[in-house]
């Protein structure tokens, strides 16, 4: 019997006082354990031959390029990936041009034949355990957040600060002052390094009260950063493993955590029970989670919004993006330029001292009504609001 362990709260390396990084990480090594990846195996292979440092070098030249051309190149090589990805989303079209070169298959190809495989599904190829369990360990939002915030105290009091300190000046000082430091790639894109940037970059005549300040901006901001990675993980755990319906999701039991001090009670002899349980080909005394029945959309597809000139992927972004006030307010804009291109010209104005056949008839239908509407027969004039 095989399980894994999702938490809600973003991993550390113990001893250690740098945060996590903000990537997918954890769901990669979750599932590395639990899937087959045809991809991997090849690759494998192929880095133990002499070409694997020449494919590391193309990654590093790929890197250097914008988002449109890495596009581009992969439309070339592999249309149908580059027609599932944004031109914005580098990382994966890096990726998928990295599948590519190393293999000689296209990435989509690749994904599709281990969706096929035996056992495969919507979570991609077969799982690499037949019986397999997961334990989402999930706690009270406001109990959890009070526990991040307490973390990020207790690394500040390791010494997070000085270590922060000591790698700027080892390694990101020289690329400031070149405006050449990318917080997007690498290490420098962890949890606690950019939210201390302006902290780490102040000019040497800042005042002590200028630093402090600057300090508790940088703290505040790796508070909020944590606690957004411990929801998005959240949300990662539903998408995938809670909407995806299939033979290959394997079962998610939900242990509470949010009493730490409950441990064994709440989530040790539970996880004992259920294991023991499936262990025996029993039905354990607790239930899963069950799948939420969720409307099946394409998460790949490609939808393009003239107005607000942009790519969307994906049905729900899309329908999203529908409703957002952005969108909401470039449709606005439209329908004002369709309206004033749509509005009838104005005559040509006439020649100077004389007037047009319809202001002359204008102008005399205009005497004649007030010389029926006033009593004494003069002629009224009334002032018209002027419309826009």
């Amino acid at each position: 019997m095989i399980c894994t362990a999702v938490t809600s709260c973003p991993s550390s390396w113990e001893g250690q006082t740098t945060t996590s990084s903000p990537c997918c990480g954890k769901s990669c090594w979750i599932q590395a354990v639990m899937m087959k990846y045809i991809i991997q195996q090849q690759q494998q292979q192929q880095q133990e031959t002499p070409g694997a440092d020449e494919a590391q070098h193309l990654i590093s030249e790929l890197e250097k390029l914008e988002g449109a051309e890495l596009h581009k190149r992969l439309t070339e090589v592999d249309p149908d990936m580059a027609a599932m990805l944004h031109p914005n989303d580098k990382r994966k079209i890096i990726r998928s041009l990295q599948v590519h070169e190393e293999t000689g298959v296209p990435h989509s190809q690749w994904l599709e034949e281990q969706r096929g495989q035996e056992g495969g599904g919507g979570l991609g190829g077969p799982l690499r355990h037949p019986d397999l369990c997961i334990f989402w360990l999930h706690a009270d939002m406001d109990a959890l957040d009070a526990r991040l915030d307490a973390r990020v105290d207790d690394m500040l009091s390791a010494g997070l600060i000085e270590e922060l300190q000591d790698f700027h000046v080892r390694f990101n000082r020289q690329k400031v002052q070149t405006d050449s430091q990318d917080y997007q790639r690498g290490i420098f894109q962890s949890i606690g390094f950019k939210e201390f940037h302006d902290y780490l970059t102040a000019p040497e005549c800042s005042t002590q009260q200028e630093k402090d300040a600057l300090r508790d901006k940088g703290v505040e901001a790796l508070k909020m950063a944590t606690k957004r990675y411990a929801r998005k993980q959240n949300k990662w755990v539903r998408n995938r493993f809670l909407k995806r319906p299939g033979d290959n999701v394997p079962p998610v039991f939900g242990l509470d955590v949010t009493d730490v001090s409950r441990w064994e009670e709440s989530v040790l002899k539970p996880a004992l029970q259920i294991l023991d349980s499936l262990s025996k080909g029993e039905e354990p005394s607790i239930q899963p989670i069950r799948v939420q029945e969720a409307v099946q959309r394409n998460k790949r597809s490609r939808h393009m919004c003239e107005p607000c000139d942009k790519v969307i992927i994906g049905d729900l972004e899309w329908t999203a993006h529908l409703k957002s006030k952005k969108h909401q307010g470039h449709m606005r804009k439209k329908r004002r330029s369709d309206q004033s291109l749509a509005a009838p010209t104005a005559p040509p104005a006439a020649p100077e001292g004389t007037e047009s056949l319809s202001e002359a008839h204008g102008a005399t239908a205009a005497r004649g009504d007030a010389l029926q509407g006033s009593p004494d027969g003069r002629s009224s004039h009334t002032e018209e609001p002027v419309t826009s």
